[in-house]
């Protein structure tokens, strides 16, 4: 090697380190390496993301920088990270300057092909036109009436049948399989009006569950990997990016199918009498003519969102509700308090249907389980936008146009500078008032497991719903307790699903009116 290229390696080299310690000297969290930037430690950490996100926060006072690509050109936009928990910057991405802060060319990217240009992947004028249409279907009390009667009957007539057949034969269950089915069939009853019954005797397997769920785990295996390389798998048909693209040409398929019966029924108005009140009919009815490629984006979105969120949250619920047993008798007496209201002193009527819509708004403790249970285990943990235009956060740091920034809706449930010193502990206690009667949400961006601002989540009272009937149906009929030697812990996905199910054992739960001894609970 002569001497010239020998001084020109050295230079750059050189040049290299001074700029490398600028940058370094402007992030904090985890150490940044020179060439492959914080992904050593991301990593090394790769199985308690979540944990490990929370525990840079906790050092870094709520916000961190950090830099990804630790490259020249790439570093200050693509390759820096701003990632935070302070409510005080969740407030300002998510209300104050919304409009800095959309989903961004990279997210949208990644679920195109799952999610086209739904709701829950676009932004702009795309998204107001979908939102402000949708949030006229979620605040009719028609909407939240449909819904219940999904869930009712899918919880009488399969959920619970399942349940007491696996007690009576004393075989565990994996509880987050059965409530995924449960909220599958719901959401898809709620949103195509057609229900796949993969929560029947046998747990069969449906087509269109199966590549739903395909398309929805290749799409995000995208995230692991930087767009450029996707991309060229998708053009080259290679790995996951094949599977992709058969599985959603089996879900097109069917919901080509389920649109051209609707609009068939529709149009000869030959509904056996009983009209269609879910979404994809709402949305058909309505004056505007939608493209099938627009209804089909409608429905996905709202699937997707509707499914994996609740029954997630639920799994959790039911693993804390096992650890907490005073928590579990509160719920017991309320559910006593109201059903001895609404159906008498006779303990065998309360089991007889379902809860009603008017006996599930009343369950304000239950709410309250479900509500801490998301603070602390919410069912999408993370969420990302990318910044539009230079700002600075209200925490003081500065985020560059062009870079990302994450907002970890666990660790702001798990800061004790937010919640205090129990902000580890489940007390459902918190979202009460004072006397204890009514539900309490004093700061939203303490709790955004439901988003907030202008994108929070149209469908929060329904999952409500949902979760409180399940709920109500399980802890009313069975004592539940985790199988010996089952390990309980977080898969890393973008959501919070236990990595190997839950697996429970279900004993009779022997109910007593309520002026009885608390015993027989």
């Amino acid at each position: 090697m002569d001497s010239s290229t020998l001084l020109l390696i050295l230079t750059a080299i050189v040049t290299y380190t001074i700029w490398f310690k600028s940058i370094v000297h402007r992030t904090s969290g985890p150490r940044v390496w020179p060439i492959f930037g914080s992904l050593p430690s991301l990593i090394l950490n790769a199985n308690r993301m979540h944990e490990w996100i929370a525990e840079n926060l906790r050092t870094c006072g709520g916000t961190y920088q950090t830099c990804i690509f630790p490259i020249p050109f790439l570093a200050q936009k693509q390759g820096h990270v701003t990632v935070t928990c302070d409510t005080k910057n969740l407030e300002h991405i998510l209300k104050i300057n919304f409009d800095n802060y959309p989903k961004g060319p990279t997210w949208q990217a990644v679920f195109h092909d799952l999610l086209g240009d739904g709701i829950f992947n676009s932004d702009g004028d795309t998204w107001l036109f979908q939102r402000k249409t949708a949030a006229l279907e979620f605040t009719t009390r028609t909407l939240r009436q449909a819904m219940a009667r999904w869930v009712s009957r899918a919880i009488k007539l399969r959920f619970v049948p399942i349940l007491e057949t696996a007690q009576r034969e004393t075989k565990p269950v994996d509880l987050q399989d059965l409530l995924l089915r449960l909220t599958f069939d719901n959401i898809c009853g709620l949103a195509l009006g057609n229900d796949p019954q993969t929560l029947s005797p046998g747990l069969p397997e449906n087509g269109f569950a199966v590549a739903f769920d395909r398309a929805t785990e290749a799409t995000l295996q995208r995230f692991i990997l930087p767009e450029v390389i996707w991309r060229m798998k998708r053009w080259l048909g290679l790995g996951m990016e094949v599977e992709l693209s058969r599985s959603m040409s089996h879900v097109e398929e069917y919901m080509t199918n389920v649109i051209n019966e609707r609009k068939m029924e529709l149009m000869s108005q030959m509904d056996c009498g009983t009209p269609h009140d879910d979404l994809l009919s709402r949305f058909m009815k309505k004056k505007e003519s939608y493209t099938d490629t627009f209804l089909q984006n409608v429905a996905l979105n709202f699937i997707l969102a509707g499914r994996d969120t609740s029954s997630v949250a639920l799994s959790w619920f039911f693993y804390l509700v096992t650890l907490n047993p005073r928590v579990e008798t509160e719920i017991l007496t309320e559910l006593r308090t109201i059903l001895t209201s609404t159906r008498g002193r006779d303990t065998g009527q309360w089991l007889e249907e379902p809860l009603t819509f008017d006996e599930v708004d009343r369950l304000t403790y239950l709410k309250a389980a479900l509500t801490e249970t998301l603070r602390l285990y919410p069912s999408v943990p993370e969420d990302s936008k990318h910044v539009v235009n230079d700002d600075i956060l209200p925490s003081g740091d500065f985020v560059p146009a062009g870079s990302s920034i994450t907002y970890s809706i666990y660790s702001t449930g798990r800061m004790k500078f937010i919640w205090g010193d129990d902000a580890l502990e489940f007390k459902p206690e918190r979202w009460l008032s004072n006397d204890g009667t009514r539900f309490e949400m004093k700061d939203q961006y303490k709790f955004v497991s439901f988003n907030a601002g202008p994108r929070i989540c149209l469908g929060k009272d329904l999952a409500y719903l949902q979760m409180k009937s399940i709920a109500a149906a399980v802890l009313l009929r069975h004592r539940i307790s985790i199988v010996e030697g089952h390990r309980v812990e977080q898969k890393m996905s973008l959501t919070l699903f236990m990595k190997y199910g839950l697996k429970v054992e279900l004993r009779p739960r022997v109910l007593t009116p309520l002026t009885e001894n608390m015993a027989g609970v």
